[in-house]
C-alpha cells in the first residue's frame, strides 16, 4: 500500500482536494466526505493511466505539506497484480 496525502480547501463554493505529493490528482466536491470520495476516484483514475502506459507512481513524500489547507490527511492507494489474458477466437487451418 502507497500512502500519500490529500490536502482540502474550503471556500464558498465547495471544497477542493489535491494529492500533494501525486501530480495530477485533484477534484472538488460540496463538503468533504464529498470530496474525500473525489479525490479516491481520481488517484485511482491517474494511477491506472500511468501503469497502462508503463510510468512510475510517484514516490510518497509523507513530508510533502501545504500551509493554506484547511486539513491534511492520508490517501491510500492499494495496488494488486493481474495478470490479463486476451482470447481471440480465429479459424483453425484444416
Amino acid at each position: 500500500m502507497l500512502t500519500y496525502k490529500a490536502a482540502y480547501f474550503v471556500n464558498d463554493d465547495g471544497v477542493h482536494v489535491e494529492a500533494l505529493d501525486f501530480p495530477g490528482v485533484l477534484s472538488c466536491g460540496k463538503d468533504i466526505p464529498e470530496a474525500r470520495e473525489m479525490i479516491r476516484s481520481a488517484l485511482i483514475d491517474v494511477a491506472e493511466y500511468l501503469l497502462d502506459v508503463g510510468k512510475p507512481l510517484p514516490t510518497p513524500n509523507p513530508e510533502a505539506t501545504n500551509p493554506d489547507a484547511d486539513l491534511e490527511e492520508p490517501l491510500y492507494l492499494l495496488l494488486q497484480a493481474a495478470s490479463q489474458i486476451e482470447v481471440v477466437a480465429r479459424d483453425v487451418p484444416a
